[in-house]
């Protein structure tokens, strides 16, 4: 009796568990758009693994000249090397940039500008997640600053020539995670009263929302737009800094129902490239689809409050005119 009911337990829950999986998999955004990016520039943080490395393939595929911009250059130029390998006369390029180095991206955008004419699409997209509260050298908390503060410097710096460039694209990669942060505290932004892995996460995906709300309101009247996404629950190298007894089971559950690096970045390249999104600005997509964030990342006068606040984290001076 308890055998048989074992069993019937056991088919349960891998029918379940198959039901899910199938559900996921339907459920999955795919980008449609058969969009040529010939002539277009696109900058991608984080370009040499997981999402990042997918989406600088697919634009290699289209025609786009792609920037990888990463950290670690070794890792770059293999992933360069991998991806002129299936686009045999792609226009792809590795440029050095370390968000968690303020004076990196500083270097990286003087070097944009005296190199590029025009940026068409700047995908937003490195992440880390798992550290162990830590400051930079800059003094910044290291998830936020690699998850967010840097790109809001890299951001601003670039901004005037993407206004010159005819409808210019910007995408913030945020995650879901973002509703754990139920509140932000704007004098805490350093992770100095609550500075766990799995909090200064979640702050950091919520200020990627918020920065990109605050970011199209600030454009507007321009033809450049600035949405954020969630790329799906995706096995990529982000969980590379977690503990080894945290990571292992937690990789063995994920793995059932997360998306590869190949689907995780459909949603980021459907805002690259898709006609259905042109001129759509400060939303938040899933799966290739406009949908609700948290309300706290609706919050204006947060977004408004925050952006004010890291103007001077980062020593923002010359910015956008109208901004």
């Amino acid at each position: 009796m308890w055998t048989e009911y074992m069993t019937m337990t056991g088919v349960a829950l891998l029918a379940l568990l198959l039901g899910i999986k199938i559900y996921l998999r339907v459920t999955t955004g795919i980008c449609r758009s058969l969009k040529r990016m010939d002539g277009k520039t696109v900058i991608i943080t984080g370009a040499n693994s997981g999402i990042g490395k997918e989406t600088a393939l697919d634009m290699a595929k289209r025609g786009a000249k792609v920037i990888m911009a990463c950290r670690n250059l070794e890792r770059a130029e293999k992933a360069k090397e991998e991806i002129l390998s299936i686009v045999n006369e792609g226009d792809v390029t590795v440029k050095h940039l370390d968000l968690a180095s303020l004076k990196s991206v500083n270097s990286f955008t003087k070097l944009i500008l005296q190199t590029e004419n025009h940026v068409d699409v700047l995908i937003n997209n490195a992440g880390v997640a798992g550290f162990e509260r830590r400051l930079t050298e800059d003094g910044l908390e290291y998830h936020m600053q690699s998850n967010y503060f840097g790109h809001f410097l890299l951001t601003n710096q670039l901004l005037d020539l993407m206004i010159q460039t005819k409808k210019a694209r910007i995408i913030v990669v945020s995650s879901v995670a973002h509703k754990g942060a139920r509140t932000l505290d704007l004098e805490n932004l350093n992770g100095e009263r609550r500075g766990d892995p799995a909090t200064l996460y979640c702050m950091s995906k919520l200020c990627n929302i918020l920065f990109a709300n605050e970011l199209a309101r600030r454009l507007k009247g321009t033809d450049v737009t600035v949405n954020s996404l969630h790329p799906g629950v995706v096995e990529t190298e982000i969980f590379r800094c977690m503990p080894v007894f945290v990571r292992i089971p937690f990789l063995s559950i994920v793995r059932l129902f997360c998306k590869d690096a190949r689907e995780g970045a459909q949603t980021t390249i459907y805002l690259a490239v898709s006609e259905k999104v042109e001129g759509i600005t400060g939303k938040y997509f899933v799966d290739c689809k406009k949908v609700q964030p948290s309300i706290i990342a609706k919050d204006v006068a947060l977004a408004q409050a925050l952006w004010e606040k890291t103007e001077k984290m980062v020593s923002i001076k010359d910015t956008y005119k109208n901004l």
